[in-house]
């Protein structure tokens, strides 16, 4: 099945689900261009700089942080500053170590193989890969009972990048085989707001110093957030108004996207409510809380739960999640400390 799809779609099919105007454009393609992350940046480009002078593939890399800061961007950045191929693909498409040889054996000379989700991978998988990252080799069982045998590929040098929200979750086997290991962080608002103004001439979007401040203060310290909310806001200004997005608009509009100016959305909200209102404030539980809330524990660690910790809204504890007095403040209940 993987075969087939990546025959017959291309790489265009394993982009993991962005946005098409990504592609067109939003997404920088050169560390030069890329805003923010800046300690990561620097080092980046110290390691593509020494791998373009001893001409071989650039060290397995692993990109872990919450999801929208970059991490296939960066993965995509380096390809391009190496002039390689890429090839992405989800860790869950990968479903039999026949999946990964097909992926393996395609790859040319020094390109890279971007792999999403990386900690979902199967064990087994992992087994395979480890080989493939260490000698550029992987074996191969051909037959089945008694006439079965083992064969040896040599695959073509290649980078491995692997993106994970929850690193937590790799096997240490398979983490040790990373030679270079980022941790992404949540932007400052100032970055968010560079982001915007570039995006916004990308899409050829007029936009005022004002609706920028409203959108970035809005955008929870994540581009992909900043973007969407970007794209949305353009949306109302060219029904509601005249196509531009000044600070009135962009107010308008977050407040119709039921945003606050803290960048919380209902879910968060509901969440805090929930902690405070039904638990007294915790500690609770992730599996009580996902109970209480229809929702996903792995949404709420990985979507959720990281900005609302980041600005100090909830405290993680041995006994489970708090809200903190500032969750209370924001929310105007009352706090009482017990």
């Amino acid at each position: 099945m993987l075969n087939h799809a990546i025959k017959e779609e291309g790489l265009s099919s394993f982009l993991l689900g962005k946005d098409k105007e990504f592609e067109k454009g939003l997404r920088p393609l050169q560390l030069k261009e890329f805003i923010g992350q800046e300690k990561i940046k620097e080092n980046l480009l110290i390691y593509l700089q020494a791998t373009k002078k001893r001409q071989e593939p650039l060290d397995h890399a692993l990109f872990y942080g919450p999801p929208g800061l970059g991490k296939t961007t960066l993965a995509c950045i380096i390809a391009s500053e190496l002039g390689v191929g890429i090839k992405s693909v989800s860790a869950p498409v990968i479903e039999k170590s026949g999946d990964l040889a097909a992926l393996l054996t395609n790859l040319n000379p020094d390109d890279v193989l971007f792999i999403d989700e990386i900690h979902r991978l199967n064990r087994n998988i992992e087994e395979v890969l480890y080989q493939a990252m260490e000698d550029f080799k992987i074996d191969i069982m051909i037959g089945k009972g008694p006439s079965a045998r083992t064969i040896k590929l040599d695959l073509p040098k290649f980078t491995l990048i692997g993106a994970t929200t929850r690193p937590g979750m790799l096997s240490s086997p398979l983490r040790d085989r990373f030679g270079i290991v980022d941790r992404l962080d949540f932007y400052h608002q100032e970055e968010i707001a560079e982001i915007i103004k570039r995006s916004s001439r990308i899409l050829n979007i007029e936009i005022t110093q004002e609706g920028i401040a409203n959108i970035a203060k809005c955008s929870r310290g994540t581009p992909r957030v900043a973007n969407r909310l970007l794209k949305r806001i353009r949306d109302f200004a060219q029904v509601k108004g005249d196509g531009v997005i000044n600070g009135e608009v962009s107010f308008n509009s977050l407040s119709s996207l039921e945003i606050d100016e803290m960048g919380l959305n209902n879910m968060d909200r509901k969440i805090l409510e929930v902690i405070i209102e039904k638990f007294k404030g915790g500690p609770v539980g992730i599996n009580t809380l996902t109970t209480s809330l229809y929702e996903e524990a792995e949404t709420i660690e990985d979507i959720y739960e990281p900005y609302l910790i980041k600005i100090g809204f909830i405290d993680r504890t041995n006994r489970g999640r708090v809200a903190t007095p500032l969750a209370y403040q924001h929310l105007k209940k009352s706090y009482q400390l017990l």
